[in-house]
């Protein structure tokens, strides 16, 4: 579960995992994740992957709430080997991730 609290408290916005956006008045996407100070999201029509960072006070409209696009089995792997953030390449990562299962 993806803490908000600082993005909440730090910028006096509703931001959370869920919550729709329009940004610049035009755009809209939902909430997926926070990371730093930033909030990711999702544009509607886009791939549930292409997760975009915006500036929580950045010109952010925030709108109700909606559902967050589900990932496939193999998007899900490579978001973990992303937020992971290793230093390997994505073949030895999946490697290595198996290898650790093994063991688990």
């Amino acid at each position: 579960m993806q803490d908000f609290s600082y993005i909440q408290k730090h910028y006096g916005v509703p931001a959370e995992r869920g919550r729709r956006i329009r940004y610049k008045g035009e755009k809209e996407g939902v909430i997926v994740a926070s990371t730093g100070g930033y909030i990711m999201v999702v544009l509607d029509g886009e791939k549930a992957t292409h997760r975009r960072p915006y500036h929580p006070t950045d010109q952010i409209e925030y709108l109700g709430m909606g559902t967050v696009p589900r990932l496939t089995a193999s998007q899900r792997r490579y978001q973990q080997y992303l937020d992971a953030d290793s230093g390997l390449s994505f073949m030895e990562w999946l490697k290595w991730n198996q290898k650790s299962k093994m063991y688990n």
